[in-house]
C-alpha cells in the first residue's frame, strides 16, 4: 500500500466515528500553492429532507481555479482544505423520509448553492443567489450541519437539502449537462431577466465557458446573435455554436459598423478590457450586462450612458426555480455544454490549461475515476 493510500485510509477511518457524518473520497487543495490531491472528507448523514447523491460528473469552473489559489482573498478568502466543484450531476443514492421530488436511482443535479436563509424577501421571490444573509455556497461556505466549511463536487458523493437539488431532463447527456449548473444559468438568467427574444440584436463578448453558452441561449431565444472576440480563429466555432455574425473587437472598422444597434450585450470576459467600446454599441434603452468580474476596476465613460439612456448591469447565476427552468429549457431544445471529459487525476493539468483558456469549452470530471 502506497504512503498516499495509507494516509487516505487513515483519514477515512478517523471520520467513520464522526456520528452524524460518513467519510467520502475527494480531491482537495491544502493551501493556495498546493496541487489538488486525494483526501477524505466528512459528509453528513442524510436527514428527513436530504438527498444523498452519488456524483457521476462535475464541471470545472474558472472560479474553482480562483478559489483554490485564493485569488479572491479580499472578497471570498479560501478556507483549507478546499474541495471545489459546483457543477454536479449524479444519481440519488438515498432520499430522506420527507423528500417528495426524488427517489433512489433518479438523476439529480446541484449547482452553486446548497442553502439560503429562505425567509428574506429575495429568497421568497426565488432569488436565493441574492439572499440577504448570503447563500450557502456549495463549497468554501459555512457548513451549518457539521461545522467547518462546505465541500464541493470533486468528490464521490454529496448530501443536499431537497429544496436545492435539481431534476435533470432525461434527454440530456449527463456529462455535458454538468456545466449548465453554473455556466448555463449564469448566461440564461440575465437573458431571461432582460427579456431577450426574437427580433432583437444580441451581442456576446468572449467565447469561453460562459460565452459559448450565451451564444447557444441567445440563438435559442430567437435573437440575431453577434459574437465579439479578440481572436479571428474563433469565427468558425462561433458560427457553429449559433452566432450569425462574428466581430473581431480589435478591428475598429468592424466595431464602428455596429454603433448604437444592440438591444442587449452579454459581457462574459473576466479580464481587464474596454467596457466603453461595448457600451457605444448599445442602442437607446439597451443594456450591457456583465457576468465576468474583472480583477481591477474598469473606467466608465458616463456620457455614453447619459445620452442614450443605456444601462450597465451585472448578474450572477440564478435562483433554484430559474435554474430548474433553464434545465427544462435545455431539455426541450437539446442544449448542453461543449466539453472535454477528464479523469480526476488530470485536474492539476486541467487547471494549468484553464489558466491559458486552453479548453473548448468546459472541462468535466468523470468522477468514476475517483473510485
Amino acid at each position: 500500500m502506497s504512503e498516499m493510500t495509507s494516509t487516505i485510509a487513515a483519514e477515512e477511518k478517523s471520520l467513520t466515528g464522526a456520528g452524524r457524518a460518513y467519510p467520502a473520497k475527494a480531491y482537495a487543495a491544502q493551501s493556495a500553492s498546493s496541487k489538488l490531491a486525494p483526501s477524505a472528507i466528512r459528509r453528513r448523514e442524510p436527514g428527513p429532507n436530504d438527498v444523498q447523491i452519488d456524483i457521476l460528473y462535475c464541471g470545472v469552473c474558472h472560479s474553482d481555479l480562483h478559489q483554490v489559489r485564493n485569488e479572491w482573498e479580499n472578497m471570498m478568502p479560501t478556507v483549507y482544505p478546499c474541495v471545489p466543484g459546483h457543477e454536479i450531476v449524479g444519481r440519488v443514492a438515498k432520499a430522506g423520509s420527507a423528500v417528495r421530488k426524488f427517489k433512489e436511482g433518479d438523476w439529480a443535479a446541484v449547482g452553486c448553492m446548497v442553502d439560503s436563509d429562505r425567509v428574506c424577501p429575495n429568497c421568497r421571490a426565488g432569488n436565493e443567489q441574492f439572499c440577504d444573509s448570503m447563500p450557502t455556497f456549495t463549497y468554501n461556505a459555512e457548513d451549518k450541519h457539521l461545522g467547518g466549511v462546505t465541500y464541493g463536487g470533486y468528490s464521490d458523493s454529496i448530501v443536499v437539502d431537497e429544496a436545492f437539488v435539481l431534476r435533470v431532463p432525461q434527454k440530456l447527456d449527463l456529462a455535458s449537462t454538468a456545466p449548465l449548473l453554473c455556466a448555463g444559468i449564469t448566461t440564461y438568467s440575465p437573458m431571461r431577466h432582460w427579456d431577450v427574444r426574437k427580433g432583437q440584436k444580441v451581442g456576446v463578448v468572449g467565447l469561453g465557458g460562459l460565452g459559448h453558452m450565451g451564444v447557444k441561449f441567445a440563438n435559442a431565444f430567437g435573437a440575431h446573435v453577434v459574437l465579439f472576440t479578440t481572436s479571428a480563429n474563433k469565427t468558425a466555432d462561433a458560427l457553429r455554436l449559433g452566432a450569425h455574425e462574428v466581430v473581431v473587437s480589435k478591428n475598429e472598422a468592424e466595431m464602428q459598423k455596429h454603433l448604437g444597434s444592440f438591444d442587449f450585450i452579454l459581457d462574459t470576459v473576466s479580464a481587464e478590457h474596454n467596457l466603453n467600446a461595448y457600451l457605444d454599441l448599445v442602442k437607446l434603452d439597451g443594456t450591457l450586462t456583465l457576468v465576468g468580474a474583472s480583477p481591477t476596476p474598469l473606467p466608465l465613460a458616463v456620457g455614453s450612458l447619459l445620452f442614450r439612456r443605456r444601462s450597465l448591469a451585472g448578474s450572477i447565476i440564478g435562483g433554484i426555480r430559474e435554474t430548474q427552468e433553464m434545465l427544462d429549457f435545455c431539455g426541450e431544445h437539446g442544449i448542453t455544454s461543449d466539453i472535454e471529459l477528464i479523469r480526476i487525476q488530470q485536474i492539476n493539468e486541467a487547471y494549468e490549461r484553464l489558466a491559458k483558456s486552453d479548453v473548448k469549452y468546459r472541462f468535466v470530471i468523470d468522477m468514476a475515476s475517483l473510485k
